[in-house]
């Protein structure tokens, strides 16, 4: 005679509507997407790869904040905005919706990957992994006179359209009406879920209209009229490293009592403090 198993007989014990509870798959947590055209900053950087990226500006992001967060590139939300995207996001960080894992982001280039476009109508490209229903979309652009030698602001954009109770799919596409810009600028935008979630998704996506607001190199530096001397003295510390300040290629400054050298114009953020960030500072 045969002998059924242990675990043949518990399975024969547990009520039906158990079982289905255990093996049904669970039903995704929320949301989730970001700009793909005009490509947001971390879908950029994801299509570059996060751990081999191409431009300059993705490298500084990963080295500011680690490859996970380009692997998470549709997360850059809030869980419970429910519409208080100003009052939660501080100045300085809309790009990573104020979280320290996307601070990469809100880094303060004038060379992230742009897309070249002009005023008038521009079709935008949603790309949403998780799409749902009944969600508001917003779109801005920066103010005319933005300099993206600057930390974003909320004062610094200007509303373009809102699109409320839609239904997005996949890849969803809005045209919108692009005012008149010269220069790079920034086309910002929420997702706001109104049924069923407060979760919302913010997306920081560079445009270059041409001319110019701000170069990309920064200018070259006229040749003094009396040559420095042939060995000239030691550059002094520019003082202690601070959040908020404004740095600029070849400055030195103390932090925790080590000298770092500035390697690329930034306003420095909390959480950039020199030895986190080797991309902006090297240790003199």
């Amino acid at each position: 005679m045969r002998t059924r198993s242990k675990v043949a007989l518990a399975t024969a014990t547990v009520p039906v509507s158990t079982l289905v509870a255990v093996v049904l798959p669970a039903a995704p947590a929320g949301a989730h997407g970001t700009m793909s055209d005009p490509p947001s900053r971390v879908y950029v950087c994801k299509q570059e790869n996060p751990e081999n990226p191409k431009s300059a500006a993705c490298k500084a992001a990963v080295a500011a904040g680690g490859t996970q967060a380009f692997y998470d590139w549709n997360e850059v939300s809030l869980l419970e905005a429910g519409g208080r995207h100003r009052q939660l996001i501080p100045d300085g960080k809309l790009c990573s919706a104020g979280r320290e894992k996307y601070r990469g982001l809100d880094l303060v280039r004038t060379d992230w990957p742009a897309k070249r476009i002009s005023p008038g109508p521009l079709t935008l490209t949603y790309h949403a992994t998780a799409p749902h229903a009944n969600s508001n979309f917003e779109f801005y652009i920066t103010r005319a006179g933005w300099s993206p030698s600057q930390p974003l602001r909320w004062s610094d954009l200007v509303h373009i359209q809102t699109f409320n109770n839609q239904n997005p799919t996949t890849y969803t596409n809005w045209t919108i009406n692009i005012p008149q810009r010269t220069g790079r600028h920034l086309i910002y935008s929420i997702w706001q879920r109104v049924v069923g979630s407060n979760e919302a998704f913010y997306t920081c996506s560079d445009v270059d209209f041409g001319g110019g607001n701000e170069p990309t190199t920064p200018p070259s530096t006229p040749p003094p009229s009396n040559p420095p001397p042939s060995n000239p003295p030691p550059t002094t510390p520019s003082g202690t490293w601070s959040s908020s300040a404004t740095y600029k290629t070849g400055d030195q400054v103390t932090y925790q009592g080590v000298t770092y050298r500035c390697l690329q114009p930034h306003t420095a953020l909390p959480g950039w403090e020199p030895p986190n960030t080797p991309a902006l500072w090297q240790a003199a």
